[in-house]
């Protein structure tokens, strides 16, 4: 079952969103011995990346993975890996070789690729050794209900249960090209938190929670796995009786 947590305004959700993950991971670490989480970019998880930084007693025993990427060079100011860096892998001094960054700099096609071949060879795979079962996924979620680079009515949504990282070549957000993981590793995924804040986010919040849907990706995520905080300004209104 979803769960959903509102909270005043977007710095608690932050917060509560730090304190969720630095939980997640505090289990998983326990319970295996390393915890997988993969990130999104954007700029809503970037007060809570910071926050992070200082919430987990180290994280020499946390493999970060991405959600998705923009095909940039790693310094661009559009790349989630710089995003992420400047605000948490920095900050809290997380070992480069602990850090699967999807090479945004080879195309969709070739960097997806990689990045498959590194969640087949690094990723731990679930019981029935078809997928890479993640600990946990970080999302956000666009005005369009699109999570990670999985837009409304893309193929991408249609993809193999096989398929682990996917190319993107027409984003209708810029730029265009991306690497995104697929909606199977998504639903894989042990937990996915999703942060939405602003009144822009509240229409998608409500279609997510509605029935499943293409034209609404966040919608097809496990919901029975999935944890949600939003602000109040992103909150759905209550149901009429």
């Amino acid at each position: 079952m979803t769960t959903l947590t509102a909270v005043a305004d977007a710095e608690t959700a932050s917060q509560r969103a730090a304190a969720e993950i630095a939980r997640a991971l505090r289990q998983a670490r326990d319970a295996r011995g390393v915890a997988h989480a993969a990130l999104s970019g954007g700029n809503t998880p970037r007060r809570t990346y910071e926050l992070l930084a200082h919430e987990l007693d180290g994280f020499d025993d946390v493999e970060i993975w991405f959600a998705d990427e923009r095909c940039v060079d790693p310094e661009d100011s559009d790349s989630n890996f710089r995003m992420v860096t400047d605000t948490l892998l920095g900050p809290a001094a997380i070992a480069p070789e602990r850090v699967h960054r999807m090479e945004g700099e080879l195309g969709p096609a070739d960097g997806a690729a990689r990045y498959a071949r590194a969640l087949n060879e690094h990723a731990p795979l679930g019981h029935d050794g078809a997928l890479p079962v993640l600990d946990l996924i970080v999302l956000g979620i666009g005005p369009d209900g699109h999570v990670a680079s999985l837009f409304p009515g893309a193929a991408t949504l249609r993809a193999d249960e096989g398929e682990l990282c996917l190319g993107v070549s027409d984003s209708p957000k810029p730029p265009p090209e991306r690497i995104t993981l697929s909606l199977a590793v998504l639903r894989a995924a042990r937990r996915c938190l999703l942060l939405a804040t602003g009144a822009s986010k509240a229409d998608a919040v409500s279609a997510m929670l509605a029935q499943p849907t293409e034209h609404v990706p966040a919608s097809l995520l496990a919901r029975e796995r999935l944890t949600v905080i939003v602000d109040d300004a992103a909150c759905p209104p209550a149901p009429r009786h």
